[in-house]
């Protein structure tokens, strides 16, 4: 919604990451043209100056005591002087960044900007053609993984902005002491598919594609919603549940998770929906055969090298056998080894709930081949 109000010489003090440049408190009163609201993601807003600056102000979601961290996108045409202090400020279009995650590289694919990205770390099962080619003739470099990222790549890459997901395992000091600015992209740690593909606004507002960002997203949340209305008309909602044993311990995604919300715009019960965790969180076995020893569906997510099967399931852990979903052959698997499910996460969200109701609810999509999750035979 269009308003205007006026930007007072006193703002409230936030945290902010990186090492931007950040500006002094003293500056003159700026006419904010429009605030933009995400109607999906809580993690991020956007302010829109009439001098053509866009504020962004960053938290993590569903938090509402988070820290804010605060950017100014300035036109690179632009000379702006009234920045408010604690700002970090990024020029734009933005030219030369660093993607963490797959995830974030899929938002520079899908706006047709390969060429502003040149370093990332996270290449694990990476399918998409174009970043595998610039990869392989080093248009892209490979700054290291988590914990051990090689800074002087990252800087004889003169990067405007390094985009990080803080969720992740992070080691991200040896990065903030380059000087480059440092943004976190919460993406996934929103609460719905929906917030999670929102985040391709805050790409779009970098390379200075808004309108397109827009459009895209408009179009992913239309599908979405058509088709969370079909699921909705379903007559039952089985119980899901999630994950697997791995190190000791079972992994399950939180109850405020996307996850959790997209099984339910599925159409089922998740299982630990109770809980308050966005991200991921640790069980023991006897938790989870507590509650979802009689669920009707599991779903489960790996990287298996071969045909995953309910024998292989059986043989990884005996116990797995006692759960009713395995008994009734009621498994929705993804197999990352093959499924590029995680460096396009951010652009199908429609194609994921599609999946999971034609799994769960078979006769709402009678003719529909699902994609990336799966019954598993």
């Amino acid at each position: 919604m269009k308003y205007a109000f006026f930007i007072g010489i006193v703002f409230m003090l936030f945290s902010s990451c990186g090492n931007g440049n950040k500006q002094s408190a003293s500056f003159q009163a700026v006419r904010i043209d429009s605030v933009y609201k995400p109607q999906y993601a809580e993690g991020f807003q956007i302010s829109y100056r009439s001098d053509g600056v866009r504020l962004l102000d960053i938290r993590e979601p569903a938090k509402k005591n988070a820290p804010v961290e605060h950017f100014a996108f300035v036109p690179e045409s632009s000379i702006v002087d009234s920045i408010p202090e604690d700002y970090t400020v990024i020029t734009i279009p933005v030219k030369r960044v660093v993607c963490m995650t797959t995830p974030q590289l899929k938002g520079f694919s899908m706006l047709n900007a390969y060429d502003c990205v040149v370093a990332t770390s996270d290449t694990k099962r990476m399918q998409d053609k174009e970043w595998l080619k610039r990869l392989a003739d080093g248009r892209v470099s490979r700054i290291g993984i988590e914990g051990n990222f090689n800074s002087e790549i990252v800087m004889a890459k003169d990067p405007q902005v390094i985009l990080v997901s803080p969720n992740r395992r992070g080691g991200y000091e040896v990065l903030s002491e380059t000087g480059i600015p440092i943004l976190p992209f919460w993406a996934f740690n929103e609460t719905s598919a929906l917030g999670l593909s929102e985040w391709i606004k805050v790409t779009g507002i970098m390379l200075n594609k808004e309108a397109e960002a827009t459009s895209l997203f408009n179009k992913m949340a239309a599908e979405y919603n058509y088709w969370k209305e079909m699921a909705a008309k379903a007559d039952k909602r089985p119980t899901i549940f999630s994950g697997e044993m791995r190190g000791g311990h079972w992994y399950v995604p939180g109850g405020q998770s996307f996850y959790a919300r997209l099984f339910k715009d599925a159409g089922a019960k998740y299982f630990y929906e109770d809980d308050t965790h966005t991200g991921g969180v640790l069980l023991d076995y006897e938790t989870v055969y507590s509650k979802a020893y009689n669920a009707e569906f599991w779903r489960i997510m790996n990287g298996y090298a071969g045909e995953y099967s309910y024998n292989v399931i059986k043989a990884t852990d005996e116990r797995y056998a006692d759960f009713l979903a395995f008994k009734k052959k009621q498994v929705i698997y993804c197999n990352l080894e093959y499924e590029p499910l995680y460096e396009n996460m951010t652009a199908i969200p429609h194609v994921l709930l599609k999946d999971m109701i034609k799994a769960i609810h078979p006769e709402i999509l009678p003719d529909y081949v699902p994609a990336y999750y799966k019954r598993l035979k």
